[in-house]
This record gives C-alpha cells, structure tokens and sequence, in this order.
C-alpha cells in the first residue's frame, strides 16, 4: 500500500472540504465538551453526596474528646454507647441501612474538602488530627418523608453528640446538579447526531469530487482499504482536532473554575479533581473517535460501494 497516495488524498481532501471539515471539527468540539461536563456533573454528583448524604440520609455524630452537648459529660462515645445506638437503628422500622463511619474515614473527607493557598490555613488543617474528629452513623431512610421517630429516638441518647438532617438543603442543590448533567448530555447527544450527519454528508461530496480517481482505482484493483483510507484519515483528523479541543476546555474549566476559584475559596464539598477531569477526558476520546470512524466507515461502504 502506498502511503504517499494516502496522505497526499488526506491533505487534497481537507484543502477540497475545508468548510464541511471546520464544522464537523466545530460540532464534535461542542458536543464532546458537554458530555465532558456531563461527566464532571455526575463525578461532583457523587463527591457531594459521599461527603454530605443523599436526600435520604440523615447522619448521627457521636462524641468525641472536644465535645460540649449534655449528652457528652463523659467525653468520648464509649463500646456500650455505641451498642446502644447500634440497637436503635436496627429495630427502628423508618431505617432501611446504615453504617458507621470511622474517624479516619471523616479525616480523610474533611482534607479532601478542606485545601488552601494560603500558609495560615494550611498549618491550622495540619493541626488538625483524625484523633479530633467525630465517629457518625449514616444513616439510610426508607421513605424521606418519615424521618422525625429515628431523630428523635437518638439525638438523646449518651455519646451521640448530634444529629444532621440536611435533606431539605441538600434537595434543591442535587436536584439543580441532576438538571444541569442531563441539560448537558441531552444537547450533547443532539450534536452526536449532527455530527454523524455532517461527517456523513462529507463523505458523499468528498466521494463526489473523487469519483473519477475511485473508478479508476476500482478499474485497476485496489482493495477496499486502500480507497477508503483517505477518507478514514480525513474523519480521524477531524476527531482528534476535536478531541483536543474538548479536552484542552475541559481542563481549562478545571484549573480556571475548581482550583482556582472554587477550591481555595469554598470548603462545602469536596470538589472534582484531576482524576476526575482525567476519567472524563478518557471518554471523550473514545466517544470522539467512534463518532467518526463508524459513521465513515459505513457511509463510505455506501458512497464508494467498495
């Protein structure tokens, strides 16, 4: 196979569709930047709920050293405390599951959460040890209406220090977050489809403007590879620019709007990382690359009739 013939087809057909081939870059751009978003959305989605509950969870902090609540004279939460709340939450007929949480386990959440640039702050988190923190129990509702017999049935007990139900503030920011991951899959998923078109569409003109060669090429016996591989060059070089360009906004997004903006100045959750961005980008260049491989491949087989 000659190589030479194949690059040459790639260039003279990019300089042929330069306009097709800039807005099938453009489309891809667009729509894989979304479902990168998408994809940060449910990652953020999940880090909220794994530091704060879901919307049907109600949390049970035990005491600790430092605490000063009447039901915490003794200090810290002793085994027959523990048993004792343990005993609550397995006859209460509101709870559907639950699970301690260890210090280690808050300390690891907490540093998550808790960074800063700023060498005060650092050195006072660094003060801080999983020792200082609280033991809790998270607890599963069966139904998020009926919730006020398990609070009350341990928020008196000794060695629970407190009882956190954030499910109504919690709601409306899982509910908006639930918006803006599908919000942006949909619109994404709408452009998959106009790209699909578009490449498809490109595929025709281009075979179009080449027939004379491919009939040729038919004539003397090129294999089907050989005539499509232009094509499918033209369609990977337009994924891979897109890919790029999806990726490069994605972290972007990341550095300009999560460590720069977010992280040093909100401790609320613990917000998507590099990993994260990493997992999402992953995705986009697969999503990206059978965006326009498959559509050509099949179009092609059409067009060419190879």
């Amino acid at each position: 196979m000659q190589l030479t013939y194949v690059f040459s087809e790639l260039g003279n057909g990019l300089k042929r569709n330069v306009s097709m081939s800039i807005a099938v870059i453009v489309t891809i751009f667009v729509s894989l930047t979304l479902v990168g978003m998408g994809l940060l959305l449910n990652a953020q989605a999940h880090k909220a709920e794994d530091y704060w509950g879901s919307k049907l969870q109600i949390t049970v902090f035990l005491c600790n050293q430092n605490s000063t609540t009447a039901n915490c004279v003794n200090g810290e939460a002793t085994p027959t405390q523990k048993q004792a709340v343990e005993k609550v939450l397995r006859t209460n007929s509101e709870v559907a599951s639950w699970r301690l949480q260890s210090k280690k386990e808050a300390y690891d959440k907490w540093r998550a959460a808790y960074v800063s640039n700023n060498d005060t702050e650092r050195r006072v988190y660094d003060s801080i040890k999983p020792s200082d923190m609280q033991e809790s129990y998270w607890v599963q509702l069966k139904d998020p209406q009926k919730f006020l017999g398990v609070k009350s049935a341990v928020q008196g007990l000794p060695g629970v220090n407190s009882v956190r139900d954030l499910r109504e503030v919690l709601k409306p920011i899982y509910f908006w977050m639930n918006v803006l991951k599908w919000g942006a899959l949909g619109v994404a998923a709408f452009l998959v489809v106009a790209a699909v078109l578009l490449v498809g569409n490109t595929i025709r003109m281009a075979a179009f403007a080449r027939r004379r060669e491919i009939g040729i090429m038919r004539l003397v016996g090129a294999s089907s590879l050989y005539i499509q591989l232009p094509f499918l060059m033209e369609s990977l070089v337009a994924a891979l620019i897109g890919v790029a360009l999806a990726g490069g906004a994605i972290l972007l997004f990341m550095w300009a709007v999560i460590y720069n903006t977010l992280r040093p100045t909100s401790n609320i959750v613990a917000w998507v990382d590099w990993g994260d961005s990493a997992w999402a980008l992953a995705w986009i260049a697969v999503i990206g690359v059978l965006l326009t491989l498959i559509p050509t491949l099949v179009m092609s087989r059409k067009y060419l009739r190879v």
